[in-house]
């Protein structure tokens, strides 16, 4: 996925795949209903996350499926297409990161895109019970929960009890060849790889992606340029 953003190449499992060019609407501009099939592989949705940041990044949102038509249609169920695990941080919300409507993500937010069994529990239910192709840990730029993490190592000092739970959580990937800034950083990256190969190592959904069925790809946000990218 993403490599110079959600655009160009994206690498799935080895395979080189392209975005969708930026003429290959999956809505009218006006929100209505889609007009190309909700994506069914995690390379199709992929390449709508693609799309969608880019709409987002460069002020052209679509603001996709929200129309009363699309309201009421999703009374009767939902079919979301990815399942983004992100941070809370109020500044990166998945439908508007990646220009996508009601019933498009599954969204599931900690900070420090932490696991617990609550979150587990979350992402299996879409993945298992939705079927779900694509996995999204969705890491950001300038991280409170990250940054509070390496600060309390630094100090050796402790954290309130429930924010000190997400910190130990995160220490195991704290860089500590950098200092600073650089640090932080660094950790932001080091810690969506070990989310997702946390959730890549799940029996569950370790059996989806050895036939073919699922991907669990990091990302990061940038808050500068609006730019998703790849964490390899």
């Amino acid at each position: 996925m993403l490599r110079g953003g959600l655009a160009g190449a994206v690498a799935l499992g080895g395979a080189a795949l392209t975005t969708a060019p930026a003429s290959a609407a999956t809505a009218t501009p006006d929100g209505g209903p889609r007009t190309t099939p909700r994506p069914g592989t995690a390379e199709a949705a992929l390449r709508e996350l693609a799309a969608g940041n880019r709409r987002w990044r460069t002020f052209r949102e679509r603001h996709p499926d929200e129309t009363p038509a699309v309201r009421r249609s999703l009374t009767a169920g939902q079919q979301p297409f990815a399942l983004v695990l992100g941070c809370i941080d109020s500044r990166v919300p998945p439908e508007l990161v990646f220009d996508q409507g009601l019933g498009d993500l599954m969204t599931v937010r900690s900070a420090g895109e932490v696991l617990d069994e609550a979150v587990l529990g979350s992402v299996a239910y879409g993945v298992l019970e939705l079927d779900i192709p694509l996995v999204v840990v969705l890491g950001h730029q300038s991280c409170g929960a990250v940054k509070a993490a390496v600060q309390a190592d630094l100090a050796g000092t402790g954290l309130p009890r429930h924010i000190q739970y997400l910190a130990d959580r995160i220490t195991p990937y704290i860089d500590r060849t950098k200092e600073g800034d650089a640090r932080v950083d660094s950790t932001i990256d080091a810690n969506v790889r070990g989310v997702r190969s946390l959730l890549a190592a799940e029996p569950d959904l370790a059996a989806r992606i050895a036939a073919g069925e699922l991907a669990v790809v990091g990302a990061r946000y940038e808050l500068t340029t609006q730019l998703v990218h790849r964490v390899a």
